[in-house]
């Protein structure tokens, strides 16, 4: 939506506050716009709110691919390899349920520190080109497009599953596959079977869309409260500090995302403990415990 504002509807822009963006990919986009100085309206960048990225993508995600990946197959996870393309805040949440549910988890990464992660987490940690050769599903969680390619495909073992639930149906280069499979027949909801020349056939979630919408239900209501409640308050944060904003990728102050956390905790029946005067002056001072 802001990009087609800003290229066919820009006339509309004067009369913008800002906007709010909760997608990883699209906050992305929006600081290359900033970079490029095509972004012309203040854009919150929600995703970046720890009750965001590491709530909505890290529980959500996890749970609600595989959610629609099993809806999908009917698969039993125990005792499968399961290739994690993408080490990011939804990766881990997809790696850590795989594991839950007995799985071999193999983790792709291009990013060191991730990797590394990964790695230290437990995982085991390939390229692509050998995990391709040893999965049994394969979840593409990077944003990125072509992450699994014909080639990936074509090496990989006969039955193998293939599901994205990192953004659109390009992770998976589905066009390639639909041009170079004999056949493909739909075996059950949201699953298509594809048949190579040699007698190989691979299964595809949900089109290679993403999974956890297309063959699920998406997020749990309870994940997603907190999303939209930092949506909520961005789009208050945005009205109240209009004139203070510039045509930039903001994050929200850190005392919102605190409260949004403060209104889950309360809404769960959960308490803390509280900070002594004593303990706030320790903590905010340089001459003692230096």
């Amino acid at each position: 939506m802001v990009t087609l504002i800003h290229t066919e509807y820009a006339d509309l822009i004067p009369n913008i506050i800002g906007g709010c963006e909760e997608t990883t990919t699209g906050i992305i986009r929006l600081k290359a716009m900033e970079k490029d100085k095509a972004l012309k309206c203040p854009m919150i960048a929600v995703n970046d709110n720890k009750t965001k990225h590491l709530m909505d993508n890290y529980y959500g995600t996890g749970q609600s691919t595989l959610d629609g990946i099993i809806r999908a197959s009917n698969i039993l996870f125990a005792g499968k390899t399961v290739v994690v393309l993408g080490y990011g805040s939804c990766g881990k949440g997809v790696a850590l349920r795989s594991k839950g549910l007995g799985a071999n988890v193999i983790v792709t990464e291009v990013d060191n520190f991730c990797a590394l992660q990964a790695k230290m987490d437990g995982f085991v940690v390939m390229k692509m080109e050998f995990a391709a050769k040893i999965g049994d599903i394969f979840v593409t969680v990077t944003g990125n497009k072509h992450v699994i390619t014909l080639d990936h495909i074509k090496s990989m073992k006969s039955g193998a599953i293939l599901a994205n639930s990192g953004h659109f149906d390009n992770e998976i280069d589905v066009k390639s596959l639909e041009k170079q499979a004999k056949s493909k027949r739909r075996v059950r909801s949201y699953f298509d079977e594809y048949v190579f020349e040699n007698g190989k056939y691979v299964y595809l979630v949900g089109e290679g869309r993403l999974a956890n919408l297309a063959a699920a239900e998406g997020h749990p209501s309870e994940v997603m409260s907190l999303s939209f409640c930092g949506q909520a308050l961005a789009c208050e944060y945005l009205v109240k500090n209009k004139s203070n904003l510039l045509a930039k990728v903001y994050t929200l102050p850190p005392e919102i995302d605190d409260y949004i956390s403060a209104l889950q905790l309360t809404a769960m029946e959960v308490s803390i403990d509280e900070l002594t005067e004593e303990q706030k002056k320790y903590l905010s001072s340089w001459q003692e415990g230096t």
